[in-house]
């Protein structure tokens, strides 16, 4: 059964582990997850899979197709909904805590990356630039943009651009400790997005 969880990242903080090192770690909010949905196989959906909600708002809030497919299992308005492939042996409308990871488990964390704007090709692909002396005239510009003979320019060629806000995974992260009583997971390094962002941790494959 492949395990999924709905999130909140709170920010970083460190912990000391038993043999006395300094572990940097991701507070996750997991909240209430509820499961949402239940697909399977033998039903008109053709595969199994569940989906996950997370985090309560006002109705008004969502839509209203979204609305009528919670309130249509008793379920609240939720935000958030990630479907993963899979069965689970929980019901519709069961809330999924934190314990559904255990500390040394390893996961991957989904999220969406802080957005940094319209930004050149120094910042945005991490070039090395041109020289810094007086009358360089090149000294962030990306220069030549491809070879005369083609007479246009290459498809993935680098320009300045809008960079981040894009979905990232970061994978096979180890959870380093699991509050139970606070929902919280601590998980070993950094995760995708700033804090307040919503990630979804998976099982790794």
């Amino acid at each position: 059964m492949p395990r999924l969880l709905l999130g909140k990242k709170l920010g970083m903080t460190q912990i000391v582990d038993e043999d006395g090192r300094v572990v940097p770690v991701t507070v996750v909010d997991t909240g209430s997850c509820r499961v949402t949905m239940i697909k399977t196989a033998d039903g008109k959906d053709g595969y199994d899979a569940y989906q996950v909600g997370y985090e309560e708002v006002h109705p008004k809030k969502l839509t209203k197709p979204e609305r009528e497919h919670l309130a249509k299992k008793g379920l609240p308005p939720l935000r958030h909904l990630k479907e993963i492939r899979g069965t689970t042996d929980a019901e519709v409308g069961a809330t999924l805590p934190a314990t559904t990871f255990a500390e040394g488990d390893k996961v991957d964390v989904t999220g969406t990356s802080k957005g940094k704007g319209f930004q050149g090709v120094v910042k945005r692909y991490h070039w090395h630039g041109g020289d810094m002396t007086h009358g360089s005239m090149i000294h962030r510009k990306p220069q030549s943009g491809g070879a005369t003979d083609p007479a246009h320019v290459f498809k993935n060629t680098g320009k300045p651009g809008h960079m981040g806000h894009e979905t990232v995974t970061a994978k096979r992260l180890v959870i380093a400790r699991v509050d139970e009583a606070r929902n919280l997971l601590l998980i070993k390094g950094a995760v995708p997005g700033p804090r307040g962002g919503v990630v979804a941790v998976r099982e790794a494959k």
